[in-house]
């Protein structure tokens, strides 16, 4: 048997084995929490229930994010989600078709949701505004 048989019968075994052998991947998930709990959730304008909310993605870039819950003012922002280091191109090609094991990229988000603006009532603004007018004229 010849160097340059072996090489390639070792070279093809390699493959066969990269093949054969179940590789792993990566499992990206977020969690989106707000403060207070229990507000709907909106990523890229897709309505994922409410907070808090874990969803599995596919991409890391800007997200576009809502979240709206009653007495509260309603909060759209956006948020960059970085890729980790064993995602930059190149690298990320042995973490997802030859890395024989699962890798768990979690992220997270939070937001904290303002109160709305009380009500006025129409009739109150009016009463004390007379009020203020007749101090402001009739004051000694």
């Amino acid at each position: 048997m010849n160097l340059a048989g072996a090489g390639l019968r070792l070279i093809l075994a390699g493959l066969l084995a990269a093949v054969v052998l179940p590789a792993g991947c990566v499992r990206r998930t977020m969690t989106i929490r707000t403060e207070p709990e229990g507000a709907r959730v909106a990523l890229n304008d897709e309505e994922l229930g409410t907070s808090p909310v874990t969803v599995d993605f596919t991409w890391y870039g800007d997200y576009e994010v809502a979240c709206r819950k009653d007495g509260y003012q309603t909060l759209q922002t956006h948020r960059r989600l970085n890729a980790p280091w064993y995602q930059i191109p190149m690298i990320d090609f042995f973490t997802e078709a030859l890395w024989p094991f699962t890798i768990q990229d979690h992220q997270e988000m939070s937001f904290t949701l303002e109160p709305a603006a009380k009500d006025i009532d129409r009739k109150e603004l009016i009463d004390k505004a007379k009020a203020f007018r007749d101090r402001a004229i009739f004051a000694e």
